[in-house]
């Protein structure tokens, strides 16, 4: 019963949190918030990988798990930036609206035998927020933008060797769109364009981590790229039309090194390759031809990008772990085709947080503060981009994680 009721509370803590699964964190539209543990280490957590959350950044680190293991917890994430257009009235500046975006993550590992482990994990790795008031300069390109996704991953893990374990799953990711734009009808009149549909995609994962020395260990993870065929609709105000768009989720390859130079003390420096080359273009085909034409092409070249992180964790008692992190995020979209979806940049994280153990649970917390460099983007009057100026682009994350054994 005991057992039971640690699990109940546990998956109520990531429900919870699943009905606002969208969010604006990394570059592009990834998502990199796996746990508050690894948020307070930036991330670099690949090579150590052993709590529950290494489902998500490498899961043959749960062979170093015993019996059965459960996390859940999600990130809250408020984003914020500036944007001034130049305008024929002059110049305005329009800030993002305040919202609070919060994707969950959810976690069970368990050891079959000796030497075979299970792991399940519901997360999100792609997410995105954007909103502006929706007479704002830039309207004609979008006004809101929410793309929401859900990841379930199960995996099998196996200690090959002492040294060497290994891992590989599938995934069903539930991926949901809806973008919103203004259209001009006449010259004191627009029309409120929404495209929204979803799809279910399939990927698959593998991973390993090595134990080079008792204090250095290696890690690499890979996730596939994932094909989602969205299907929807598009309504605006004088007719609505079926739609449907395909769009390529990018593969990522995550890499980590992990040392523990002193008792108590962890450290670890890593690396995540996102190809973003995947979205080239946002194409959706209209099954009513006379609202829209028979499809809309936005072209995207996306280009593929590097993500640097280190972390650190100290182990100030038994009950009681400090941690810190750092990151520095490459901005995939060119000059050439950067729009109002994401109008971002590359970017910095600074992260603390703390673990604290209470009997069979643990408690995580964690705090980061991101920070966007300012962009300069040039005007493309055909897909409704001004010449545009970002700036006093931010986010605060503050990540809650709950695990226990069983």
């Amino acid at each position: 019963m005991r057992h039971s009721a640690r699990l109940f509370l546990l998956v109520g803590v990531v429900m919870g949190a699943v009905v606002s699964v969208q969010t604006a964190s990394a570059a592009g539209f990834g998502l990199y918030e796996g746990s508050a543990r690894a948020n307070a280490q930036g991330g670099a957590v690949v090579a150590r990988a052993d709590d529950p959350s290494a489902i998500y950044y490498n899961p043959a680190g749960i062979t170093q798990l015993s019996g059965l293991q459960i996390m859940a917890g999600a990130t809250m994430i408020g984003p914020k930036t500036e944007l001034t257009t130049m305008t024929p009235m002059g110049n305005v500046t329009t800030e993002s609206e305040d919202n609070w975006w919060i994707p969950p993550h959810l976690y069970a590992t368990y050891q079959l035998q000796d030497n075979i482990w299970l792991g399940f994990g519901m997360y999100s790795r792609f997410g995105l927020g954007t909103e502006f008031d929706e007479d704002w300069p830039g309207r004609y390109n979008s006004y809101n933008a929410v793309i929401k996704s859900l990841h379930f991953n199960p995996n099998i893990a196996v200690k090959a060797t002492d040294k060497l374990s290994l891992a590989a799953g599938v995934s069903a990711v539930w991926f949901d769109l809806k973008l919103q734009r203004k259209l001009p009808y006449s010259e004191t009149q627009d029309l409120d364009m929404t495209l929204e549909g979803d799809s279910i995609g399939y990927g698959f994962n593998l991973a390993l981590r090595y134990e080079v020395l008792d204090w250095m260990a290696l890690g690499a993870s890979y996730q596939s790229r994932v094909k989602e065929t969205v299907d929807g609709d598009v309504d605006i105000q004088i007719g609505s039309t079926g739609a449907e768009g395909d769009v390529e989720l990018p593969d990522m390859l995550m890499l980590g090194v992990a040392f523990e130079p002193m008792e108590k003390l962890s450290l670890e420096v890593g690396a995540v390759y996102t190809g973003w080359s995947s979205y080239d273009e946002l194409a959706v085909d209209f099954s009513n031809p006379m609202l829209l034409g028979p499809s809309a092409v936005s072209t995207k070249n996306w280009e593929n990008t590097w993500r640097y992180c280190m972390g650190a964790e100290y182990e100030l008692s038994d009950k009681l772990a400090l941690r810190a992190g750092y990151v520095y995020d490459e901005e995939p979209s060119p000059n050439e085709t950067v729009d109002y979806l994401v109008p971002a940049n590359d970017r910095q994280i600074l992260s603390i947080g703390a673990g604290y153990k209470i009997g069979d649970w643990t408690i995580d917390a964690s705090y980061s503060y991101l920070m966007i460099a300012d962009r300069h983007i040039h005007m493309r009057l055909e897909d409704g981009v001004l010449d545009t100026e970002t700036g006093n682009g931010d986010a605060h994350m503050i990540g809650l994680s709950v695990s226990t054994k069983i």
